[in-house]
């Protein structure tokens, strides 16, 4: 089945965005869609060039951007928000189509995605500044807040509307602007995003999207991380990567917000209600397919419940998961993001395999980068699952024994 990309025109753009002009770039890029592998667009490529002219239009904008009024700022934050609520379902198709998120799951995100412009557009208005007491008869001590500067937001493609507007958001709230450069598997909701800007009426320069592939991406980064002209980088992705940006900073000393990988454990005592645990698992760990920051990773279950848990959690799992196109109604998980990500899930499998774990519910790939979700008991912590991030759908569940506690 081909599934087309049926959005409005306006929203569907394909090239960079930069001081309010959208440009092209000497080469493009293939947008995939990662249900089907097939082709659903081509976007600008851009080059370390396009990201300096993004960071001189930032500049620039910026000189007039912050002497905007915090209720002016507000009002615009306000228009864009209610923008993207208006193209809500073509937004959330754009989700869809590039990172195989399932539909219920893309229109959650655009409401997310919206309420963080209305959160900080009615935030705009509350940057209070402060009056300290003097420890002199003669002085006032006055606590001013300013906006730092030009801001590279640099964001994944797991939630690619809702992490630019948390911190898009916030940035131009503080007076702020910012150059974006979304991942390169998702760079059409950022650009939907630039489009509904403009029409929200926020100047030219304030609000840049620097798409680029895989290949340019470390020459991208660099020039939006070592500019002098950048006073703040804001990273949602990759511990490894974030480590590099925080390198490429430390040069300029630039102030940096960073949201690096999780590994996050969900653990179960004896004591437990099964099924309440069971249902908190099912949530925990299958939305989008595994791939959040905040997805469960490892399972720690205490022995006197493994087993039951084990078996619930596998009939919760054979009754509620849905694998297919993520435009089709009853999908509950879509692809992954790429053939790669299928292959890591994938060598975790083989490794606790080796090792002794059991697989009951799935454990193999499908085609392209879809993959079964997955069930494991027996788990022990030298596994790899246990130690690296997996972002799929693989539960690997540990039987944690109690140990004696002296009181």
């Amino acid at each position: 089945i081909h599934y087309s990309l049926e959005v409005s025109a306006p929203l569907l753009r394909t090239q960079g965005y930069v001081d309010g002009r959208w440009v092209s770039a000497a080469s493009v890029f293939p947008v995939l869609d990662p249900a089907t592998g097939q082709e659903i667009a081509r976007v600008s490529d851009c080059g370390p060039a396009e990201a300096k002219q993004a960071v001189d239009a930032a500049y620039k904008a910026f000189q007039s951007w912050k002497q905007y009024t915090a209720k002016e700022r507000s009002v615009l934050l306000r228009k864009w928000f209610e923008l993207l609520t208006l193209h809500r379902d073509d937004l959330a198709k754009l989700i869809t189509l590039e990172s195989g998120k399932p539909m219920r799951e893309s229109l959650g995100e655009m409401a997310y995605s919206a309420s963080f412009l209305e959160w900080f557009s009615e935030e705009a208005r509350r940057v209070y500044g402060d009056i300290v007491p003097s420890p002199a008869k003669d002085r006032k001590i006055f606590l001013l807040k300013q906006p730092v500067g030009v801001s590279t937001i640099i964001t994944p493609w797991n939630f690619p509307s809702a992490m630019i507007t948390r911190k898009v958001g916030a940035a131009l709230a503080a007076g702020c602007t910012v150059v974006v450069k979304p991942a390169e598997d998702t760079p059409l909701s950022a650009l939907a995003l630039a489009e509904l800007a403009e029409q929200a009426g926020i100047p030219g320069g304030v609000f840049n999207v620097v798409p680029c592939s895989r290949e340019k991406t470390p020459s991208v980064g660099a020039v939006l991380c070592t500019d002098p002209l950048v006073a703040k980088i804001s990273f949602t992705g990759s511990t490894a990567t974030g480590k590099v940006l925080l390198k490429l900073a430390a040069d300029t000393v630039k102030k940096t917000s960073m949201e690096l990988g999780g590994h996050a454990p969900f653990i179960v005592f004896d004591s437990a209600d099964v099924d309440k645990a069971v249902a908190g698992a099912m949530v925990s760990k299958f939305r989008n397919s595994g791939q959040t920051c905040v997805c469960s990773n490892r399972f720690l279950v205490q022995s006197g419940i493994y087993d039951r848990f084990v078996e619930k959690l596998g009939q919760a799992m054979d009754a509620e998961l849905h694998v297919g196109h993520g435009s089709e109604p009853d999908t509950t998980q879509g692809p992954l993001i790429n053939t790669r990500a299928a292959e890591k899930v994938v060598q975790q499998i083989s490794d606790a395999v080796s090792l002794g774990a059991k697989v009951l519910k799935g454990g193999k790939r499908l085609h392209g980068s879809f993959m079964e979700p997955t069930l494991m008991r027996d788990v022990t912590t030298d596994m790899l699952c246990t130690k690296e991030e997996t972002f799929g759908p693989l539960v690997p569940v540990i039987r944690s024994v109690p140990t004696a506690v002296l009181t």
